[in-house]
């Protein structure tokens, strides 16, 4: 405990006193992901999954380049479906999430507890403040390099394929990241994911697989653009001047008419998407938009980026860490689009 507290400069708050705490617990749980492969009383499930991490944690430094540590060759049995629960939180009348800044990572667009019902009641604070809010579980995360990050059992609910690349993933975070910049980050780890799943099923020799991944690109790159669409109206929305009441008619009627959208998507493509037809359950917001941009408002740039450099890997993150010593207005006018550019604007006028 007394060095994370170190990690998160003394924990001088409740919030960083759980986070310190959560933390601890996690890594109390790790057993070398070996040492579990052979315990005899492993259930073969598990060990199959963990013999899977063992090959994609050392494809990812063979062949993707990414950081030779000690992470993701442990194994945590947390016990629960969700390593932490994030909150996302916008103004009523805004697609800019609000930021909240802590040591090491810096400002970062969400907020984490390891508990959901501290979780729940920090977003129902928010909202009673008038902000849209989203409570989202966390099967993975990354102390950035900080501690030896283990493989969770959360993340065991992912397929084979989606388990890989959550590695590639979180180990890209480890790589490169750059403070106050959630939009950067978790496009770069993004990209990443995605180039080291498609070179991983190529070594898998699995032509249906890597068939189905690319389809299931082509599918994520529409549904993401629907996404972005109707946030871009809601933004031009926020940006009127409209009054209040109005205001709130029309947005309601654009989220309304996302979900109807979203339904169209599935029934069209035959795909189902169970968190977003939660969203939709519960309510689209502002909130549940936002944190999608997050992730995906600058994979087009880095993407291109990527082919610039003939799908090179060092060389693109050659190119990224180049992109890393520039503002984050440069950066994004780069690599993220119209849409997040005015994001950008609109935070620096709040």
């Amino acid at each position: 405990m007394s060095a994370l507290c170190a990690w998160l400069s003394g924990c001088g708050t409740p919030y960083l006193m759980q986070a310190a705490s959560g933390e601890w617990h996690v890594m109390h749980a790790r057993v070398p992901i070996d040492q579990v492969i052979a315990d005899p009383h492993t259930p073969q499930e598990l060990r199959t999954r963990l013999e899977l991490v063992r090959a994609a944690r050392k494809f990812a430094t063979t062949d993707l380049g990414l950081p030779d540590n000690k992470s993701y060759r442990t194994y945590a049995d947390i016990g629960r479906p969700y390593v932490v629960w994030n909150v996302v939180a916008t103004p009523e009348f805004s697609v800019v999430p609000h930021h909240w800044c802590f040591p090491v990572a810096g400002c970062v667009a969400y907020r984490g507890y390891f508990h959901e019902a501290s979780a729940v009641k920090f977003a129902a604070g928010m909202a009673a403040r008038g902000y849209d809010v989203a409570v989202d579980g966390v099967p993975a995360y990354s102390t950035l390099g900080k501690f030896a990050d283990p493989v969770l059992s959360s993340m065991m609910r992912y397929g084979d394929d989606e388990l890989a690349a959550t590695i590639f993933h979180e180990l890209a975070h480890q790589l490169l990241y750059v403070k106050d910049d959630s939009a950067f980050n978790e496009a770069f780890a993004t990209t990443v994911e995605d180039a080291g799943l498609e070179r991983w099923l190529a070594q898998q020799g699995t032509p249906a697989r890597m068939h189905e991944f690319r389809a299931d690109q082509v599918r994520e790159a529409a549904f993401v653009k629907l996404l972005a669409g109707a946030r871009a109206q809601l933004a031009t929305l926020y940006a009127s001047g409209l009054a209040p009441e109005p205001m709130r008619k029309q947005k309601a009627a654009i989220l309304a008419a996302l979900g109807a959208d979203i339904r169209a998507f599935e029934q069209r493509e035959g795909v189902s998407y169970p968190l977003y037809d939660e969203w939709i359950k519960e309510g689209l917001n502002n909130a549940r938009l936002a944190s999608v941009a997050t992730y995906y408002d600058c994979v087009p740039g880095f993407k291109r980026l990527l082919a610039h450099e003939d799908n090179d890997l060092p060389r693109f993150y050659a190119a990224a860490r180049e992109l890393a010593h520039r503002s984050r207005a440069e950066r994004h006018a780069l690599l993220c689009g119209s849409a997040a550019v005015a994001a950008d604007a609109e935070e620096e006028e709040d």
